[in-house]
């Protein structure tokens, strides 16, 4: 059992457009706050051994310059990386995934000498989302995969009560609790998205549309 309103409610949602050398980019961030030390979350987010306990399993040279590998997943260089210091931490990578790049920053801040707050940012470029792919799903279609990867964290990290291995994810995602976290982190991208400025009724559309696609239920109405 995991505690899914919990988790829902304790990650902050935020989504926009922003121009950089020349480009037009879509951000997204996620924010948690976790009951652990800023050195125990920088352990646990970027430890080769403890990365695969909450996430995916990793492999490569995880220092700055070298490049990693999730297993069936994205990999990328490690761009930048700050090790805690003055109560901060921070680190940036590529995302190589199906052939494109986007770009990863992870920053951690103290919040007392047992909470630290994590934010992830996700990047890419505007021109590289196919058009379909963004008016069929919005920001939910990457959204939501990170919103997982907060809850692997969170439960890893003692932030909501609950027990679920990665490798159970995916069958997780056709129960009852797995299609209400999904709907619950699909609507909150919504929510995001229309705060950006965009339609209320499309953005719920879209984040129908990223319902459908993770839980293999089709596109679904809002009130599941």
């Amino acid at each position: 059992m995991v505690d899914v309103p919990a988790q829902l409610q304790s990650v902050t949602r935020a989504y926009r457009t922003e121009e950089r050398d020349g480009e037009e980019m879509h951000v997204q961030s996620l924010e948690q706050t976790y009951p652990a030390a800023l050195t125990d979350v920088w352990d646990a987010v970027t430890s080769a051994e403890r990365i695969p306990r909450w996430f995916l399993p990793i492999s490569g040279d995880l220092e700055l310059g070298g490049r990693y590998q999730f297993e069936g997943q994205a990999g990328g260089e490690i761009t930048a990386c700050e090790p805690p210091s003055d109560g901060t931490g921070e680190y940036s990578v590529t995302w190589e995934s199906m052939g494109g790049v986007s770009w990863v920053t992870v920053r951690l801040a103290e919040e007392g000498a047992e909470a630290t707050r994590f934010e992830l940012e996700h990047s890419s470029r505007t021109a590289d989302v196919p058009a379909e792919m963004w008016e069929t799903f919005g920001p939910g279609a990457t959204g939501v995969g990170w919103d997982g990867g907060l809850l692997g964290l969170s439960l890893h990290l003692g932030g909501v009560e609950g027990s679920l291995a990665p490798s159970e994810a995916e069958a997780w995602a056709g129960t009852d609790e797995g299609r209400s976290f999904y709907r619950g982190a699909a609507d909150g991208w919504a929510v995001a998205h229309a705060a950006a400025g965009e339609d209320p009724a499309a953005a719920q559309q879209r984040a129908d549309a990223t319902y459908g696609f993770y839980t293999g239920t089709g596109q679904e109405s809002g009130q599941d």
